[in-house]
């Protein structure tokens, strides 16, 4: 190779590689690799919590244990740090459970999701679903080691369910407490309650409707993340990337405070101690008929589109905790 060339390969090198490097840089933000979500894992999921007998409400703490022990040990394979928090309501002990990666101290994101039943149902959709979600994201942040610069808490709930609901001894109320009390600071709370019905005839809950732009079609593919009014920021941020790394739609809503059914799970309790919370839910444009009915079984949910809030919420849990936490 004589000179000139050489100085030609030289400068194209120079001036062209770092253009390359853009290139590819660029590429990795716009196409999210596959995210490797079991569905066979949230179905055996799903499939062992509704199969707990007696079901697992209130009056069976047997059964509330038996589905805690099976939370444990699942979070168990997947990360050494795994914590039960236990408590006593009439005499009676119940448990949450508690799994979290990434740095030991600092700022957190909570992710929870409640494992009771409200009367004698298998309770799939409400909320078998949410914690089958909840163990998917463990085995994820296991298996692929993102690089978490904030501190993320997996957190199965016990007593969500009436008659414990909006009281202090719902298990979100003694964990949000207890947060606060040790002036933890949190990032954000994401409740999942009821994510696995779907359904193409979508019609919102009427009183949720206006909170969609006139003429917006919403697809069946749709899950909601509800937030505080005055909070768009959150909730838009949220369904912007959980529709970036999945195929589900998020649809992102802040009604008012005095809208029925906007605190109707175990972010109420994070708010009432000063913590930024949303819900992501199904239920206010698909609405589960069998919710809280005996109907509520395994055999009406879609595990592919589950799969897809996985992947989505998997993205927006590592784009979020990525970020270096501020005060």
């Amino acid at each position: 190779m004589n000179k000139s060339k050489c100085y030609f390969f030289i400068i194209t090198w120079v001036v062209f590689f770092p253009l390359i490097l853009v290139t590819l840089s660029l590429a990795a933000e716009t196409q999210h690799p596959e995210t490797p979500v079991s569905r066979k894992q949230l179905y055996t999921h799903v499939h062992q919590l509704t199969s707990i007998q007696p079901p697992r409400n209130y009056k069976n703490p047997s059964s509330l244990d038996q589905a805690a022990a099976y939370i444990f040990k699942e979070f168990s394979k997947w990360c050494k740090g795994v914590e039960v928090q236990r408590y006593n309501v009439n005499g009676t002990q119940y448990k949450n459970v508690i799994a979290w990666f990434g740095p030991k101290t600092g700022k957190r994101i909570v992710i929870g999701a409640h494992y009771d039943v409200c009367g004698d149902q298998p309770g799939a959709d409400d909320n078998a679903s949410g914690v089958a979600v909840l163990l998917e994201l463990a085995r994820l942040f296991s298996r692929l080691k993102p690089c978490l610069k904030q501190r993320i808490d997996l957190a199965a709930y016990t007593l969500e369910e009436p008659p414990f609901f909006r009281t202090p001894n719902m298990g979100s109320a003694v964990h949000a407490k207890s947060l606060a009390a040790a002036k933890v600071k949190i990032h954000i709370m994401i409740s999942l309650d009821m994510i696995g019905y779907f359904s193409d005839k979508v019609k919102p809950f009427r009183i949720f409707a206006p909170f969609f732009k006139p003429g917006t079609v919403i697809p069946g593919n749709t899950t909601v993340i509800l937030g505080k009014q005055g909070e768009k920021d959150i909730t838009q941020t949220l369904a912007k990337y959980i529709m970036k790394y999945s195929d589900i739609n998020a649809a992102a809503v802040n009604p008012p405070p005095e809208t029925p059914g906007v605190d109707f799970s175990d972010h109420l309790n994070f708010w009432k101690e000063g913590y930024k919370a949303v819900m992501i839910t199904n239920l206010f444009v698909c609405p589960n008929l069998n919710y809280h009915k005996p109907g509520d079984t395994i055999d009406k949910l879609d595990f592919n589109k589950i799969a897809e809030i996985v992947k989505g919420l998997y993205g927006a849990l590592c784009k979020m905790a990525a970020e270096k936490p501020g005060k």
